[in-house]
């Protein structure tokens, strides 16, 4: 209410009264609601003296009847019922026709003559069947069959302001003794206080107490006016003022002789003359003894008062006119005007509202339409005096009506809205004045608030450092936006009147105050905890049912409310569930990255520990994959579909990294082929049965790989654990499928996924780690391939096979042991990788058969019609592959075969033959810089029956003479390493 108040830009309307332009003021609000007093202490001052209302009482009605006594008017006729049967009334005609009344106050009232000030005021008359109050001539003491009789003004104000009937003889008689001793002296040069002293002996009066305390009253009024509140200011040197303050206090311990000749008397008349002559301007027409501030702003209020009903407090009686008009007659004797007359009677109107329950609107409405005379009164004078009491009389309207205003939501509600519409109207006004017109004033008085409000402000912040606070602000959220939505149905339409967009402004003030409680909130967490998130969520509900009632508030506005939410800074609740949420992610993450290092360590890679041939690491990487995945679309928050990338991102990068530490010193093709040994020629000695039964080691044995030997001495790199690696992996590969699928279901359950979140498949795979696995499976069963040909079977293979006679040292023994290791891998395998390894190890047998062919060393040598042995043996590898059609296919293998059948040819070829073409292919190679000298081919690997160092492998391998000469003629090759 207070942010719409600031915003407030239209013009003030009330019921048609009245109305006024301009940008409204703000309105303090304070921290908390106070408790509504039933009455509000007055604003027009506060008097030193001690005066009780009804001796201010008593002294107003003595101006009224000195001050309508000597006016003249026309006689007016009434005939009043409501005050006929009025205890106070009894015996009054007598009093009111006495010889000593004054013409002015014995004038008879009409009923004929309707309230135009009521009519001003928007009172509603008696009978009204909007339900208001009855009025004077309605009252009890009516009804037919009773004798209505004509009543005066000065009648039906004595009863008004309950004085008695014999002390208003008193006071008149007095008047009349003054008047006749005072001829054609005006009113106003008069202190009647000090003639009503003089006139009024103790004879007058029945009770010479009662006489003694009107006396003292009297007494008090005069010190009141002249000594403590005087119109001009009073120097303390003073001597009038000194002899004045002897007198009164000495009369007030005794009785005071006032006796015309008295002394005591002439001492007071002198000082209070002296006293009550003193003038500003230097004019002394006119007696200064009532009209010091505050005093006969306290004294006017009272005669105000007396137009309200005496049987019906809430309503001003319809003789309100001609009282009115009556009272006004004082303003000579209490230095009062028009502007004094309005505030005062604003005032009056207002504080009867608030004393008689607030129940009677028209007495709000009617103070509303009052003040539209205070507010041009404000534009038309800078008086200090004026501005002071007008600031003090609108600071209390406000204050009250703001207090009423900050907890509207609780005070008003569809049963009386209407009460708060006309609050909210008088309120603007009241705050329109302050701040346009007594501005200065105003703004000091609401630097000091703020203050105020800025302690209260430190005081809650303090008491919300207590146990478990998360919970209450969500609750605050919830109750934030039900406030919200009543504002929107029940205030907004009333407060449209002042503001185009009252809504929006409202909002805007409940989201600005509820983004001091969050964002301390999101700046003091650090983890994800289920009641950090139901105060996020519910923080983010609340901002946008805020935000949508801004916008559909504003939507006519010439920026479509754009103004309204650069005002409604987002409270980026998401963000801050988003950013737990990659903590809570990052942590899992990181958890599960330190497991699998220390899983890995601990892991033998023993098949027989898994009945399925995987190791037991991966079926708790998997099971803890599943639960995180589980856990996460548990997660009360409204984005799983955004965030699930960041997590699938995470659990991708740990099970790659997985997936690389399983190849990790399983060796490669490279680690078990040998190294190519140095040309040499065969030896020709017979038979090479020297080379058969040595069994030298020949230098490329020595040469292995050193990683052969790391391999070869630990048991978690076998051949059994390799295959275990490669069932791990492909294990994994298959279960990522089958998570994939489980992601799909949880976020088809998930409360904020779109179908455009599974239309998009990118998020909810594993992007590293299924190519990580095909990678790694690839290089693990090359890996066994060759670990199996060339280091586990290099015993029947490289040592064995062909060395010496090739006819006695013929495939069957390799063939033997690859079939076993062969049986091993079909029953361990993985049937998906099967194939794979098997053509893996197709692949590596031919390699090293040809390795065997090519680069065997000296111990090796064949002469062409060893070829048939050769082109036998590799078919009996082939077949084994082949395995009668149950192994690989035969296209696969015809694939793999490609090389040796290439190279095969060349071992039947004759050695002319073969020299030539290796002349051929060499110059070729080399150009015309190799006629002079053959250069020594280098060795590629890469056999081919065209390539030169294939061919001269198979010359430094050929059990002929021809060969030798050549060899040794062209390159002085060695026989022996």
């Amino acid at each position: 209410m207070a942010h719409l108040f600031r915003e407030l830009s239209l013009g003030h309307s009330k019921r048609g009264a009245h109305s006024t332009t301009g940008s409204a003021p703000a309105l303090t609000i304070p921290t908390k609601p106070t408790t509504m007093a039933t009455d509000l202490p007055s604003p027009l001052g506060q008097l030193s003296a001690q005066l009780t209302d009804s001796e201010l009482r008593l002294t107003a009605y003595e101006i009224f009847v000195a001050a309508c006594r000597t006016s003249t008017g026309k006689a007016l006729t009434f005939v009043s019922s409501s005050l006929s049967d009025s205890p106070t009334q009894q015996h009054t005609n007598g009093a009111a026709s006495s010889p000593n009344g004054s013409p002015a106050l014995q004038r008879s009232l009409t009923s004929a003559a309707a309230s135009k000030m009521k009519k001003a005021l928007g009172l509603k008359s008696p009978g009204s069947s909007s339900g208001s109050k009855k009025s004077p001539g309605s009252g009890s003491g009516s009804g037919p069959g009773k004798p209505k009789r004509a009543m005066t003004v000065g009648e039906l104000m004595r009863i008004q302001m309950g004085i008695s009937e014999a002390m208003d003889s008193r006071v008149r008689r007095a008047l009349l003794r003054i008047s006749a001793g005072q001829v054609g002296r005006r009113i106003e040069s008069v202190v009647v206080p000090l003639e009503l002293l003089q006139q009024l002996k103790s004879s007058d009066f029945t009770d010479p107490q009662e006489h003694e305390e009107w006396q003292k009253r009297t007494l008090k009024i005069l010190e009141a006016g002249l000594l403590l509140h005087p119109f001009v200011p009073l120097d303390k040197s003073n001597s009038a003022a000194q002899r004045l303050r002897q007198i009164i206090h000495g009369a007030l311990d005794r009785p005071f002789e006032t006796g015309r000749n008295n002394e005591s008397m002439q001492v007071l008349r002198s000082a209070v003359t002296a006293l009550a002559s003193r003038s500003s301007d230097g004019l002394y027409d006119t007696s200064h003894w009532a009209d010091g501030l505050p005093l006969n702003l306290r004294i006017y209020e009272m005669l105000l008062q007396a137009v309200f009903d005496n049987h019906d407090e809430t309503s001003v009686i319809e003789e309100v006119d001609e009282l009115m008009e009556h009272i006004k007659k004082t303003w000579s004797i209490l230095g009062l005007n028009q502007m004094l007359h309005n505030l005062c009677f604003t005032w009056v109107l207002f504080n009867r509202f608030v004393a008689t329950g607030q129940v009677e609107l028209d007495l709000l409405y009617a103070a509303d339409t009052q003040l539209a005379e205070v507010a041009k009164d404000a534009k038309a004078t800078k008086d200090p005096e004026y501005c002071k009491i007008l600031s003090s009389t609108l600071t209390s309207i406000l204050g009250w009506a703001e207090k009423r205003l900050l907890a509207y939501h609780d005070t008003f509600d569809s049963s009386n809205i209407d009460t708060m519409q006309a609050i909210v109207s008088l309120g603007v006004v009241a705050a329109k004045i302050l701040v346009e017109d007594i501005s200065n004033e105003y703004r000091r008085r609401r630097k000091n608030e703020v203050d105020m409000m800025e302690k209260a402000d430190s005081s809650r912040r303090a008491s919300r450092n207590q146990p478990n606070p998360l919970p209450v602000l969500a609750i605050l959220a919830k109750d934030v936006g039900e406030l919200a939505v009543k504002e929107k149905q029940l205030f907004s339409p009333i407060l449209k009147i002042w503001h185009p967009f009252a809504a929006g402004v409202a909002v805007a003030t409940l989201h600005a105050c509820y983004a001091n409680e969050i964002k301390q909130f999101i700046s003091g967490i650090a983890e994800l905890t289920p009641d950090a998130v139901q105060v996020l969520r519910a923080a983010d509900k609340l901002e946008k049912d805020l935000v949508l009632i801004a916008v559909e508030d504003s939507v006519d506005s010439d920026d479509g409310g754009k103004a309204i939410i650069r005002e409604m800074p987002p409270y980026e609740a998401e963000a801050a569930i988003a950013n737990l949420v990659k903590v809570w992610i990052k942590t899992r993450v990181d958890r599960l990255k330190e497991w699998v290092d220390r899983n890995l360590q601990q892991e033998e890679w023993n098949p027989p520990a898994s009945e399925d041939g995987y190791a037991p690491s991966a079926v708790e990487v998997l099971r803890i994959f599943d639960e995180t995945l589980v856990a996460f679309f548990q997660l009360p928050i409204p984005m799983h579909p955004a965030l699930l990338p960041d997590l699938m991102a995470g659990l991708d990068r740990c099970l790659q990294y997985y997936v690389t530490k399983t190849k990790s010193g399983c060796g490669s093709r490279n680690t078990f082929v040998p190294t190519m040994p140095a040309l040499t020629r065969c030896t020709m000695e017979s038979k090479f049965q020297g080379f058969g039964k040595k069994k030298e080691k020949t230098p490329t044995s020595q040469k292995r790989n050193s990683q052969v030997a790391t391999v070869n001495g630990d048991n978690s790199f076998g051949i059994p654990q390799l295959l275990c690696r490669i069932n791990t992996l492909q294990r994994i590969r298959s279960e990522l499928e089958v998570l994939e699928k489980r992601i799909v279901t949880h976020l088809r359950n998930s409360e904020s996924a779109h179908v455009e979140d599974f239309s998009n498949g990118l998020g909810k795979k594993f992007e590293l780690s299924p190519a990580a696995c095909v990678e790694v499976i690839t290089q693990l069963c090359e890996a066994v391939a060759y670990k199996m040909v060339f280091h586990d079977l290099s015993h029947v293979l490289w040592d064995g096979l062909y060395v010496g006679e090739p006819s006695s040292s013929r495939i069957e023994p390799f063939l033997d042991e690859l079939e076993k290791n062969l049986l091993i891998v079909s029953n361990t395998v993985h049937e998906r990788v099967r194939t794979r390894i098997i053509t893996d190890i197709m692949r590596a047998s031919f390699d090293g058969f040809l390795l065997v062919l090519l680069a065997g060393g000296p111990s090796r040598v064949f002469s062409r019609k060893d070829s048939q042995i050769i082109e036998d043996d590799f078919k009996s590898l082939k077949d084994l592959f082949w395995a009668n059609g149950d192994g690989l296919p035969s296209e696969l293998i015809d694939k793999f075969t490609t090389t040796v059948r290439g190279v095969l040819p060349l071992f039947r070829t004759d050695t002319e033959s073969l020299i030539e073409r290796f002349r051929r292919v060499t110059l070729e190679s080399y150009g015309s810089s190799a006629r002079s000298r053959l250069p020594l081919p280098p060795t590629s690997g890469q056999w081919n029956p065209t390539e030169p160092n294939t061919l001269l492998r198979v010359l430094c391998n050929r059990n002929d003479e021809a060969a030798s000469k050549f060899l040794k003629k062209t390159y002085n090759l060695p026989k022996k390493l």
